[in-house]
């Protein structure tokens, strides 16, 4: 029997003339990478975090895991600058094109070429507009299979173009799908992966890629580099970097692929997309934003919330302990954990201000602060302040701007 993992990319060897097909590795693998078919041990790249937990249960010392200091990668060899273009129902976000400006910043200090991979069905149309927003190149790949998100057909998908084209900085959306699909790429590119970012910068002395990302709760900045492996990676926050203007004279390349059906098949399949109607308008788009915390007291209350932010034609934003009570849905938190929002006016609302909250809307132009407590953390950040019962406030306020309007 021959060795059962033909990558040579990929960290973990099976010896076939040792191995006697014992199962134990399968039965230890705590991912459910592992699998035995034909008479072969097979390991499913996308799923192994490469633990070695197989190679330390082998009876007969079959299985050889391959650390990254045995290993060696040319990092001359990586260069470019990538953007995922996280797309939905054929649009691009808007995060892609503040990632695009980001990119150029990045790719003429490293003097190269911005990239961005934009994977769906029927989305060719898009190609110029992420040109226009500072694309040098666009990868394409537009297969019906791919028309909606699935984390194992895309990883597989990107993992290919980059084992083909080799870029040094990959970037994507702190998204849901960003953070979905990077954590996947990351383990089976086997490089190194830093999330929520919210600088990026290149290093002037050699070149590597500087990521700075908020850690211990907001509390303190972490820098983070990428020294040994390529392609450095990192998904950015909504709404920290600035998009370049739309430039319709700029030209690009495009770049069509296809991939056959071994690489976009999935073992998970998509049923139906279910859009959140309690949000009327965008949380990370909006310009004016109302947000609720704890001091609302019941989820019923949240009604008043509701109430202003539809007077200001605004969204609705809530603190993690709301959330985590199940007044309002996860898709309004805002924070560290939530979403990252830079709107025009933000307006919290019986929020104390946590470092968690903090992180997410400290970049707002205008914070509006309502708390009965003089001493709450949020009236040292924002810009005016309300020392009074919000139920007591709120009314009148939500009453005031209705005439007002």
């Amino acid at each position: 029997m021959k060795d059962s993992i033909p990558n040579s990319d990929f960290p973990i060897r099976i010896i076939g003339e040792k191995c006697t097909l014992c199962g134990i590795c399968v039965d230890s693998c705590p991912v459910g990478a592992m699998s035995e078919d034909d008479g072969k041990i097979l390991i499913d790249e996308n799923l192994c975090t490469v633990c070695a937990v197989c190679s330390s249960v082998c009876p007969e010392d079959a299985i050889i895991v391959e650390r990254e200091s045995e290993r060696s990668t040319n990092l001359g060899d990586y260069k470019g600058v990538w953007v995922f273009a996280e797309q939905k129902k054929g649009k691009v976000e808007s995060v892609v094109f503040e990632l695009l400006g980001k990119g150029r910043e990045l790719a003429e200090k490293l003097k190269c070429e911005v990239s961005a991979v934009l994977m769906g069905n029927s989305i060719a149309g898009e190609t110029e507009l992420l040109i226009q927003k500072g694309a040098d190149n666009v990868f394409l790949i537009d297969q019906p299979e791919l028309e909606n998100f699935l984390p194992e057909a895309y990883s597989k998908v990107l993992r290919e173009l980059v084992l083909e084209y080799k870029p040094e900085v990959i970037l994507a959306g702190s998204t849901t799908i960003g953070r979905s699909l990077f954590g996947r790429l990351s383990v089976s590119l086997r490089t190194g992966l830093t999330a929520d970012c919210t600088e990026l910068d290149i290093d002037k002395e050699d070149g590597k890629l500087i990521q700075t990302r908020p850690a211990f709760g907001g509390n303190i900045m972490a820098t983070i580099i990428t020294p040994n492996s390529r392609p450095q990676m990192a998904t950015v926050r909504h709404k920290v970097m600035k998009e370049l203007a739309l430039d319709k004279k700029r030209t690009g390349k495009i770049v069509r692929k296809t991939f056959p059906k071994d690489i976009t098949d999935s073992r998970s399949k998509f049923i139906e997309y279910v859009e959140d109607l309690s949000q009327q308008v965008k949380l990370t788009e909006a310009d004016i934003i109302v947000s609720g915390g704890r001091g609302l007291c019941a989820p019923e209350n949240f009604k008043l919330i509701e109430s202003l932010a539809k007077v200001l034609n605004g969204a609705v934003g809530a603190s993690r302990p709301v959330v985590d009570e199940g007044w309002i849905p996860y898709s309004h938190q805002v924070g560290q954990t939530g979403k990252t929002v830079s709107p025009k006016l933000y307006v919290a609302v019986g929020i104390s201000g946590s470092v968690q909250h903090i992180a997410g809307m400290q970049s707002s132009d205008i914070i509006i602060a309502i708390n009965k407590d003089p001493d709450a953390p949020i009236f040292k950040l924002c810009d005016y302040g309300i020392v009074g019962d919000l139920f007591e406030v709120l009314p009148e306020l939500t009453r005031k701007l209705k005439e007002a309007f």
